[in-house]
Order: structure tokens, then C-alpha cells, then sequence
């Protein structure tokens, strides 16, 4: 049997409102922690977390793979993992232009982690 379980789909990430609530004011329920983690988890490389930056404040909209390695003290290789593990988390898309590859972030996919981590100031009493 495998160890992989099968992909969950409780919740639409791409979705303009926010799938939960910020999780300082309610707890998280276990199926969706389990469709948000892989996300999470995919920002957790310091690497990645660049190439998402760089991918998501292009003048364009989009970066191409010719952009986004030279950036790097990394083969191209390396590179590409990170970048197909962003892909695989849902927080960037490809398309593939002639030799290269162009990459667009999902900019519903990070609002919905955005506004789970949001933290809404209390009053001052």
C-alpha cells in the first residue's frame, strides 16, 4: 500500500474569499490544514520562497526561467526542482514558450494563505 495518500479537495484555493477564517480566531479544522500544508511547506526553503517573490513582483506578471536562475548560486537543475515544487503546491503555474519556461503566480492561492495568517489588531481598551 502506498504512502501517499490521495489529494484533498475540500476546499477551492483559487477561490477570491478566504476558505477560513484567520487562525487566531478560529481553530483550524484537520482537512483543510491538510489541503493549506503543502503551500506552507513549499515556502519553507528560503529558495523557493525567493523565486515566489521574484515570480510574483515581475513587471510582467510572469518571470521567465532564464530570469530566475542566474539569480541563484544553483545549477539549473536545483533550480527547476524548486520551481516544480512551487508548481506541484499550487502557488505558481508554467507555460512553456519555444526553450523556455514561464512561470505566474496564483495571486487567489496566496491571498487564501495571507488571510489565514492574518492578525486583526485588538482594542485598546
Amino acid at each position: 500500500m502506498s504512502k501517499q495518500a490521495a489529494p484533498l479537495a475540500l476546499i477551492d484555493l483559487t477561490a477570491e474569499t478566504p476558505c477560513c477564517p484567520p487562525l487566531t480566531q478560529r481553530r483550524l479544522p484537520a482537512e483543510t490544514a491538510a489541503v493549506l500544508a503543502p503551500a506552507f511547506k513549499a515556502l519553507g526553503d528560503p529558495v523557493r520562497l525567493q523565486l515566489l517573490s521574484m515570480i510574483a513582483s515581475a513587471d510582467s506578471g510572469e518571470a521567465c526561467v532564464c530570469d530566475l536562475t542566474p539569480a541563484f548560486d544553483l545549477s539549473g537543475p536545483t533550480i527547476s526542482h524548486h520551481l516544480k515544487t512551487l508548481r506541484e503546491a499550487g502557488l505558481v503555474d508554467a507555460e512553456r514558450r519555444g526553450t523556455w519556461v514561464y512561470y505566474r503566480a496564483h495571486p487567489a492561492i496566496l491571498r487564501q494563505l495571507a488571510a489565514l495568517l492574518s492578525v486583526q489588531p485588538t482594542p485598546v481598551a
